[in-house]
Formats: structure tokens, sequence, C-alpha cells
């Protein structure tokens, strides 16, 4: 008997590639030879992967980025990108395709819909994104990590959660220290979009901490490169200590470590925040089509794990208030904590491997 075979389609940003590494990794246990199809963006996370993945670029293109010379060239782009999967496919048959959103994902998507390969997508937000709901309706299942996932008529939803990395799951319900008096962590993050106002907006907050609270601060702040010596030179100019990188390769350590998260409510963070189980003030990416950032907090939010401060409500005395609510008491974390627990599926891979593998039997049946 051959061993079975997953391509994952995902690329552009962490939110699409962080699940699609933790099914990658679980498929790799279960025995299945996994492909990953990705683009020069989504390249950036291979790291991570293990390495029993196999990598392969797929050309693509998105209307949103550069002028008329580029968009004109996005249909010819999609286009050898899905001939050139087709093909693959034909010498090198998946017995299932898997997409995580983002234009990346296009050229398997459209490959195994020519073909009739089996397929399913993967929705991290509680907003269908722009490939995502080209395909919704072409794929026998749509996977969602947030529920309610607004679907359109005829496509088939299922919640299973949000895939985590095995590194997140290693601090599942790890242990909280409520603030108190002693040092505390509070971690920052922005994602890959969207975190200058964090930048802009957080060092002022902590500066402006009740002295008796700051003193005790140490920060993990995730910034641009574009704003990370700004950042560092604030905080150093008010004694504050803090680790300022433009990416964390240990975040589940820092999150795991920290007494508060702020970040912006991406699917990937909301899903690490729930699972490790900490109190977080979330600002939701205005920009973030159909406000689905708005979508991916509320879950949290209503369960009492989180504050969610709107972009437009966002200002220095606003976040100080907020931190100041949840640090100095200690008793009002811990009863955050526990609910951001309540709402984590880190059974979410689980479930969406179950679904591969559903699929992959109904083909051979």
């Amino acid at each position: 008997m051959s061993t079975p075979y997953l391509l994952i389609a995902a690329g552009g940003t962490g939110g699409h590639m962080f699940p699609a590494q933790a099914l990658a990794e679980a498929m790799l246990l279960r025995g299945w030879r996994v492909r990953l199809s990705t683009d020069p963006r989504g390249a950036r996370y291979i790291g991570a992967f293990p390495e029993g993945v196999e990598i392969v670029e797929a050309s693509s293109a998105t209307f949103a980025r550069g002028g008329l010379a580029a968009k004109i060239l996005v249909g010819p782009k999609i286009a050898a990108g899905v001939t050139g999967m087709a093909a693959q496919m034909m010498r090198d048959k998946p017995d299932v395709v898997v997409g995580f959103g983002g234009y990346p994902s296009i050229p398997a998507l459209g490959a195994a819909t020519l073909l009739k390969i089996p397929r399913m997508i993967h929705e991290q937000n509680g907003v269908l994104g722009r490939v995502n709901q080209l395909f919704a309706t072409r794929v026998a299942q749509v996977a969602c990590g947030v529920w309610p996932t607004d679907l359109p008529e005829g496509a088939k939803g299922v919640h299973t959660g949000n895939p985590v990395r095995a590194a997140v799951l290693e601090r599942a319900g790890a242990p909280f220290i409520p603030p108190g008096d002693y040092p505390m962590s509070v971690l920052v993050m922005g994602g890959s979009q969207g975190a200058r106002i964090l930048s802009d907006m957080v060092p002022g907050a902590i500066a402006a901490l009740p002295e008796a609270v700051r003193d005790h601060i140490r920060v993990s702040h995730q910034a641009r490169d574009e704003d990370g010596e700004r950042v560092k030179a604030f905080y150093a100019e008010h004694g504050i200590r803090a680790d300022v990188q433009p990416f964390f390769d240990d975040v589940p350590r820092r999150m795991s470590d920290a007494q508060l998260v702020i970040s912006r409510s991406g699917a990937s963070s909301v899903a690490d925040i729930s699972v490790i189980g900490r109190p977080s003030v979330l600002i939701p990416f205005a920009a973030a089509a159909g406000d689905h950032q708005t979508a991916n907090a509320r879950g949290l939010v209503q369960a009492g794990g989180a504050i969610m401060i709107p972009e437009n409500a966002l200002d220095v005395p606003a976040l100080t208030q907020q931190m100041t609510t949840v640090l100095t008491n200690p008793e009002a974390a811990q009863k955050m904590a526990h609910a951001a627990l309540s709402v984590g599926t880190p059974d979410a891979t689980e479930r969406l491997t179950a679904l591969v593998e559903q699929l992959a039997q109904k083909e051979t049946s």
C-alpha cells in the first residue's frame, strides 16, 4: 500500500502558515507524505516546518498589490501557476489537497478542482478571505477556525477551531502566575500587518502605568524593522526593561511566561492565547477584510478572557487604564486566564486531521 500524500497550500502571512504547519506536523506523525505549496512570502515561515515536508513554490499573484502593469500580469501568473501545479499533480497525485487561504493557495486548489482531486479548505477567521470565498462551494468541506463563520449558500462548514503548532500545545494550559509585587512579563504582538500602531501606543501606555506596577514590568515587544530602534530607545529612556525584535521564534514560551498579552486579534494569535490561557488586551486591525479580526476576538471577549479596544478608540490613556485594571487585580487576571482557556480548542489539529483522513477514505471507498 502506497504512502498517502497530502498537499497543503498556504502562504502570505503567519495566520495562514501557522495552522498549515500544525497540520503538516500531525500528518507526518500519521505516516503521510506532506508537501507544501507556497510563495516567497510564505517561504519566510518554512524554517519552522518539519524537515519531512517538501516545499514547492507556485506562480501566483493578487490584484491587491502593485500598479497597473502588475495587475495586468495577475491573470497570466495565476494561469501559469494552476497549469504548472496540474502538471505536477498528474505526475504525483495527492490523496487530498488542503488550502489555508491567501492567494498562494490558488494554484493548488485550482488544479485540484480541475482534476477533481479531493479537497477542502480551512478558514482561520470569522469571515472568509477572498480566496476561500472563491473555493468554498468547490470543496468538500470548509473547516472553520471561528464559529460561527459566515459561509456562502451551498458551502458545507464544520467547526474545527484553529490548529496551533506543537510548540504551543506543549504550553497548553500552563500554570498562570497572577500579577503581583514581583517581575511581571507583558508580551506585545502586532502580527505581520498593522503592527505600527502598537509600536506607537504601547510603549507610552506602559510608561504611564503606576510606578509600583511599571517598575516590575518586563516587555517582549514585536516591532517592525522600521519601528524597532525608536521603540527600543523609548523603553530605554523610560527605564523599562524590554526585548524588542521584529519576530520572536519562541512566542509560546514568552506567552506562557506573560501576565498580560497585548495583541492584534489575528486568528493564530487568538488561538495561541486561548490554548495557553492568558489575559489579553486585543486591538482588532481595522483594515482587515470584512472586519474579521473583530469577529475573531468576539468569543474570547464574551467569555471574559480578553478586553477589546477598537482601533478608533485606542490611545495611550485608554490602553494604560486597561493594562492597570489587569495588572493590579490578580484575582481578576486569574479569572481571565481561566476564561481564555475555556474557549480554546487544543484538539483543533486532531479535528482537522480527522477530516483529511475521512476525505481520503471517501475517495478510496
